[in-house]
């Protein structure tokens, strides 16, 4: 996949490191990401090494409706070579572009699995039942469970399942607010919040990022630069964030009073 279409979840399909389990159960259809995503790995799957997983992709990919394959691969965000793989698989954009909508194109989980908090179960049983999933049901509920799982998904030592967190369709500004908030998610996560033109036009999203010590420096320094003068001014005095950012919080306040 090239520079256009690049997120963490795709990422480690892209390089290879995805449990032959969990691809396969993507090549099912059974992992509902944004729709550019899925087809993306759907994609990358198509050409697996493993004969059932490239044929499993094969399969699935037959089963998107032509017509509305088409309609997505006009939009302008689907990169280039998205777009070619379709068409060289006999499906011409369409004249008319999809709208905009983050509900997975096909969704072929038929496992039953509850991804909801049981009713009146508690917080420490339910992190519990967490716990004990596989690494595909994480994946499974990173992209369909509740808002609490999420934010206990967000901080799973497996880094494709926090990753797939941010894949998931319902995500809001609101959540994602909450991660750059986090003092306990991996940098992989506050890297892709900071990366993303969709989140960080959300100025809370961006302050939360800046304000977090675990953001890369080189990131918070170039995210400051969004800020207002009131809140690099707290930053400068901010004993909670590198010293080198509140160094440069301080250049900025001094070259603005010139």
């Amino acid at each position: 996949m090239e520079a256009g279409l690049r997120t963490p979840l795709l990422d480690f399909f892209r390089r290879g490191e995805v449990a032959r389990d969990v691809r396969l159960m993507a090549a099912q259809g059974a992992v509902a990401p944004c729709p550019l995503e899925q087809l993306g790995i759907l994609m990358i799957l198509s050409s697996d090494a493993d004969s059932e997983i490239r044929d499993t992709a094969s399969a699935t990919l037959r089963l998107l409706p032509n017509e509305l394959v088409a309609s997505f691969i006009a939009r302008s965000d689907v990169p280039t070579e998205l777009r070619a793989f379709f068409v060289g698989r006999g499906i011409a954009p369409s004249d008319t572009p999809a709208p905009d909508f983050d509900e997975p194109l096909l969704d072929t989980d038929e496992s039953g699995l509850s991804f909801e908090q049981e009713k009146g179960e508690s917080a420490q049983s339910f992190t519990q039942r967490l716990a004990s999933m596989t690494v595909p049901e994480k994946v499974k509920c990173a992209m369909k469970g509740t808002r609490e799982m999420r934010a206990v998904l967000t901080r799973d030592p497996h880094r494709m399942v926090a990753s797939a967190v941010l894949s998931c369709p319902k995500v809001n500004d609101a959540e994602v607010e909450a991660f750059a908030k986090m003092g306990n998610v991996s940098e992989d996560i506050l890297r892709t919040i900071a990366s993303s033109r969709a989140w960080t036009k959300n100025y809370s999203v961006t302050l939360s990022l800046v304000k977090n010590s675990k953001t890369p420096v080189a990131m918070s320094m170039t995210l400051m630069q969004r800020l207002t003068e009131s809140d690099v001014k707290k930053l400068s005095t901010d004993r909670n964030v590198p010293e080198a950012l509140r160094l440069s919080a301080r250049k900025r306040l001094s070259s603005s009073k010139h």
